[in-house]
């Protein structure tokens, strides 16, 4: 994109290769995604730094190398359905819209999910519906999906997520464990049968907690 901000995408690629990430797909869109369009104004200048920022509403944006390992684990081609609980800023969500087929986003809270959908279109985005509801119920009428990423720490894996991935089916969560102070990126994928499922973890992250049915209950105002 011709907006100023290409050599700040190409050091955060540069950055990522160094810290592992190899996928080239993923690479590219990292390179082609302006994340200054999805942090806040007054943050802009930080917007290509490897690092989680604040977006509102007690929310973050990811580290840019945790959202690219996300999406490296899910092992896309292109011809996949996503979905994505916790659309946040709407980041993430136009780096798997060019890894994926279509993509599906639940966010929680409806001032995020309006900002994200007005973010998204400013890019040209058109393969992703945002939703406003409870992300650990998933988003089942368009289920199956082949991939699935969460961006909030849950308490363990939603049994509604699993039941929405395709047979082989992929889901990238964070899991806390203990009483929640270390938290495991986690790759869960079902088996071909479709009866079960295993999981690997990744590595140690820091996220928000999962708020919803299947999550953390929210706290009372």
């Amino acid at each position: 994109m011709s907006d100023g901000y290409a050599g700040y995408r190409s050091r955060l690629v540069e950055a990522l290769q160094l810290k592992g990430i190899r996928d080239m797909a993923v690479l590219r869109a990292v390179a082609t995604v302006p994340r200054h369009l999805f942090v806040p104004k007054e943050l802009e200048a930080r917007a290509y730094d490897d690092a989680a920022l604040p977006i509102g509403a007690g929310q973050t944006i990811s580290q840019p190398y945790v959202q690219a390992r996300s999406c490296e684990l899910l092992e896309l081609t292109g011809r996949e359905r996503v979905l994505e609980i916790g659309t946040g800023s709407g980041y993430q969500t136009a780096l798997l819209a060019m890894l994926a087929e279509m993509v599906f986003s639940v966010e929680r809270i409806p001032e995020l999910a309006r900002r994200a959908h007005e973010a998204l279109k400013a890019t040209g985005i058109t393969n992703v519906s945002v939703m406003h509801g409870d992300g650990t119920l998933g988003w089942k009428p368009n289920a199956p999906y082949d991939g699935i990423v969460v961006a909030a720490a849950s308490p363990g894996i939603p049994k509604p997520l699993v039941e929405q991935l395709t047979p082989g089916g992929r889901l990238v969560i964070p899991v806390a464990r203990g009483d929640g102070d270390v938290q495991v990126l986690t790759l869960v994928r079902r088996h071909d049968s479709g009866s079960g499922f295993d999981e690997t973890p990744i590595s140690d992250v820091r996220f928000v907690p999962l708020l919803g049915e299947f999550g953390y209950a929210p706290r009372e105002s």
